[in-house]
């Protein structure tokens, strides 16, 4: 099986180098690759029906023998039309396909075949228009519908699939030991390749199933289990104090139980044995900053020096201007590095950094550059970590010597799911909001409210206040919805007095930070946005919020989006638009207009959409699962989990019986959904 990941997809028969290249934006490069490309769905061609009994306008399959050859016609356009005529033995069909000249071919006079498609037509003539079909002898009861390109159906990679299953060789090792095999219930990697893409039955199905999941889970957390290892190494820059009581003095508010338990944490990691690798999951506003000032007084007060890493340019100064001011005054040095940062400036920042003059700098990647470098930095901290990398985060960690490690996130994500995503990081979680955090009111309205909410913002804006207007599109799509950018002039017409802004992902960073910078200062009292406002922007003078199309946002989204609103000491309000009729959409915005705790939201989220869209393309840089559900296959992972454990501690994975294995961890972690390669 390994080899196969060697063999290209030309080796294939029938793919040339065109064909290839869809293959290849398939994800799929070599045969191996190919024949790791699950079946998206399937379809079930078991039950088929006398075309006398098929139902009008419903997806039937009919078992019919050909009456005639397939007839050419020619017609407007210079579009081929092909017509036959098929019989149950009680019934006729007409059949038409449109433009398909192999279609005389491939269905012969006298020969039966399965056809499936709607059956139109009057009781005295029923037809069919353009149907699947297969020979009664190559018919499969369960069809596999693989993910499409344009150039490349699902039938014609059914096929390649056959020829890729052809290629297996008939005896090879499987990288699940038989030992393993036989604990857990799960076949031969060679009986769940050929069923999970030809099931003979649902039960093969599932067997097939369960044991390429259980697979997929168990090399993963074994990948991430190793991650953590190489991290565990000796402790370079222990800390030799307990508690920063001496911080909590810097403070003009208490702390909340949930951030004093995360620094105790994080502290008792720092003074351990090996380096911390921790992540600090808060809901919107649960005061991740403070937590991580902590770890920066009481690593300046060792002596030693800290950098934090954030995704924008107006993030950083945000935390700069924060940090500088309160840890300023305790003789800590704080520096800002961004792109914008003066040549000049630069090299007088390098310099202090370099001297250990600066004891936290805070920036954007330019904190990667090569001139960065330090005297001794302890700490490495990266805000919002799914803007990230894995290689970002490991590249600043390598200016220094092993340093701790703190991730912080406000993406709320069920605990299962961080498990499996921070698999090789230590959780602490921030369950409570600072007292003082007002509830943000949020409504659900149809477009036909939208000039009376307009009028509501309007009143917020005469009272000083500031607001968001969020929309889904850049560009104008099929849908009929408005792009950003034509809704800013219905905006810009609606509000004539009030400067307005438009910010939205294509637009140049300096370009979007010069928008954000203007909306910062209240020069801007508007700002029109797509969802790159959902991080990074603190504007306690921000009040109200309208989300137009709410239905295209998953839950967190929008929960992220709503914690824009509610930073300061003024009342918040949110207002969802939507004209959705669809009763599983409404319950889930309703759902969301009715609840607050982001990991209540987040849960709901995951169940509703499942992992794939929930982080949507991008999996926290991590690799992309390919048949597991983290959602419907919680018990399977409990059990690759266990079972990943026990592999370690045992010190069984690096025995010979695990070689496939470890292959196999390479190979998933050899490239993430992001296009970087992990180290392992």
């Amino acid at each position: 099986m390994a080899s196969l990941f060697e063999q290209d997809i030309t080796k294939l028969k029938g793919v040339g180098e065109k064909r290839a290249a869809l293959y290849r934006k398939l994800g799929a490069p070599t045969v191996g690759d190919l024949l790791r490309m699950y079946p998206r769905t399937y379809e079930d061609w078991s039950c088929q029906v006398p075309i006398q009994e098929a139902l009008p306008g419903e997806i039937s399959i009919i078992k019919a023998m050909v009456l005639k050859k397939p007839t050419e016609q020619r017609i407007r356009g210079g579009m081929l039309l092909y017509k036959t005529t098929v019989t149950d033995g009680e019934t006729d069909l007409s059949l038409t396909f449109f433009n398909n000249k192999y279609i005389p071919s491939l269905l012969k006079e006298g020969g039966t075949y399965l056809f499936r498609g709607k059956v139109t037509g009057s009781l005295l003539r029923k037809e069919m228009v353009a149907p699947e079909f297969t020979a009664e002898e190559k018919s499969l009861a369960i069809v596999p519908v693989y993910p499409a390109t344009q150039g490349l159906t699902s039938r014609m990679i059914s096929s390649a699939m056959q020829n890729a299953l052809e290629m297996l060789p008939k005896t090879f090792r499987d990288p699940l030991p038989s030992e393993l095999r036989e604990r857990h219930c799960l076949c031969h990697l060679g009986f769940a390749l050929e069923h999970i893409h030809f099931p003979g039955s649902e039960e093969e199905l599932e067997t097939a199933r369960r044991r390429l999941i259980f697979e997929e889970f168990l090399v993963l957390q074994l990948g991430l289990l190793r991650m953590k290892s190489r991290r565990k190494g000796r402790n370079l820059h222990p800390l030799n104090r307990g508690f920063p009581e001496g911080f909590l003095k810097l403070l003009p508010f208490e702390l909340t139980g949930a951030q004093k338990r995360a620094i105790s944490e994080a502290i008792a990691d720092m003074s351990g044995a090996s380096p911390m690798n921790r992540l600090v999951q808060g809901d919107v506003g649960s005061g991740k900053t403070a937590v991580a000032a902590a770890l920066c007084w009481s690593v300046a007060q060792s002596g030693m020096q800290a950098a934090m890493m954030a995704p924008t340019e107006i993030l950083a100064s945000q935390h700069y201007a924060s940090l500088s001011s309160l840890l300023g005054p305790a003789g800590i040095g704080v520096a800002l590095l961004t792109g914008s940062t003066k040549p000049s400036e630069k090299k007088a920042l390098y310099h202090s950094l370099a001297q250990g003059e600066i004891q936290l700098v805070i920036g954007t990647h330019a904190l990667l550059s090569e001139g960065v470098e330090f005297q001794n930095l302890s700490l490495v901290i990266t805000d919002e970590q799914h803007r990230f990398g894995v290689e970002q985060r490991s590249a600043l960690a390598q200016k220094g010597v092993s340093p701790h490690l703190l991730v912080m996130s406000a993406t709320p994500i069920p605990r299962t799911l961080a498990l499996m995503l921070y698999g090789d990081l230590d959780i602490s979680v921030l369950d409570e909001l600072p007292p003082g955090r007002q509830k943000i009111d949020t409504y659900l309205i149809d477009s036909k409210k939208r000039r009376r909410a307009f009028a509501f913002v309007q009143r917020h804006l005469d009272e000083g206040r500031q607001g968001y207007l969020i929309c889904p599109l850049i560009e104008e799509d099929e849908s009929g919805m408005s792009s950003v950018t034509e809704y800013g002039k219905l905006v810009a017409q609606a509000f004539p007095q009030v400067p307005v802004g438009l910010l939205h992902g294509k637009m140049k960073p300096k370009e979007k930070d010069r928008i954000m910078k203007e909306f910062a200062s209240g020069q801007l009292r508007l700002l029109v946005s797509t969802t790159v406002v959902e991080v990074g922007v603190d504007v306690p003078n921000a009040v109200i919020m309208l989300i137009e199309n709410a239905e295209r946002y998953g839950l967190s989204q929008l929960h992220q989006l709503r914690g824009r609103i509610g930073r300061g000491t003024h009342k918040s309000t949110c207002i969802l638009v939507t004209d959705a009729k669809n009763e599983e959409t409404l319950k889930r915005l309703k759902l969301f207009r009715d609840t607050s705790d982001g990991f209540q939201i987040a849960d709901a989220d995951l169940k509703l959409r499942g992992p794939g869209d929930f982080f949507g393309s991008r999996q926290h840089g991590l690799p992309q699962l390919k048949i597991a559900d983290m959602t419907n296959d919680l018990e399977v992972l409990r059990q690759a989990q266990q079972c990943a454990k026990e592999l370690v501690e045992n010190g069984q994975l690096e025995q010979e019986e695990c070689r496939g294995l470890r292959a196999e961890i390479r190979r998933l972690f050899s490239k993430t959904g992001n296009g970087e390669t992990l180290v392992l």
